[in-house]
């Protein structure tokens, strides 16, 4: 229990670095979090600093969620802090990217004020589900390029995961199956606020990413 303990907060502090904050203040010597939408996450990254600190921010934030599932989880301190107290990698890389994303939308580092978990979950999910993630990319890209609603996009996208899931394995009965509806419901929580502003037709939207809308 001990190592498994230690594995989560190594995994929520490496989730906890503020990459969309670190740039704001390199580039701009500004907080993100008072610009824009006020989220410190790769979208408001590329709306107030521009898509070159915008990648990067998405660069690094999709390699915390990877680096804790794919290789956090697997540590053992050469067993010197016992064992995981559970015989399931796949539920050790779920809690352990898990904490990530926590790290990254209630970051210690700036007042548990961070982004929103998409790139985190992102980077997680590349390690757990790689097919499901290229075609949760594929709907992210058709939502945005047909509304120009990025919050949309990463809420339709993530909500193919349960259903992508059951197709695969023929039921949701599973480890993955619970933790893909978990996530689903995580996002629609993290975005509320855009779905919200998306009812009341308030939404921001990236009009020059709606290459498929009529002229």
């Amino acid at each position: 229990m001990i190592l498994l303990l230690l594995l989560l907060l190594i995994s929520y502090l490496v989730g906890s670095i503020p990459t969309s904050i670190i740039m704001g203040r390199v580039t701009r010597g500004i907080d993100i979090r008072d610009h824009g939408s006020g989220n410190a996450g790769a979208t408001n990254a590329f709306r107030v600093l521009g898509w070159k600190p915008a990648l990067v921010v998405v660069v690094a934030d999709m390699f915390k969620g990877w680096l804790a599932a794919a290789l956090i989880a697997g540590l053992t301190f050469g067993g010197l802090l016992g064992e995981i107290p559970f015989d399931n990698p796949p539920l050790t890389a779920i809690l352990c990217g898990a904490a990530t994303v926590l790290g990254h939308t209630f970051t210690i580092f700036a007042g548990f004020r961070g982004g929103k978990g998409v790139g985190a979950l992102a980077g997680m999910l590349i390690h757990l589900f790689p097919v499901a993630v290229l075609l949760g990319l594929a709907v992210w890209i058709l939502v945005l390029i047909t509304t120009g609603y990025v919050g949309l996009g990463s809420v339709a996208a993530v909500s193919l995961f349960p259903l992508i899931t059951y197709l695969r394995y023929g039921t949701l009965n599973s480890t993955l199956g619970y933790f893909s509806v978990v996530i689903t419901l995580f996002i629609w929580f993290t975005h509320r606020g855009n779905l919200a502003r998306l009812r009341a037709g308030t939404e921001n939207r990236f009009e020059k990413a709606m290459i498929l809308r009529r002229r």
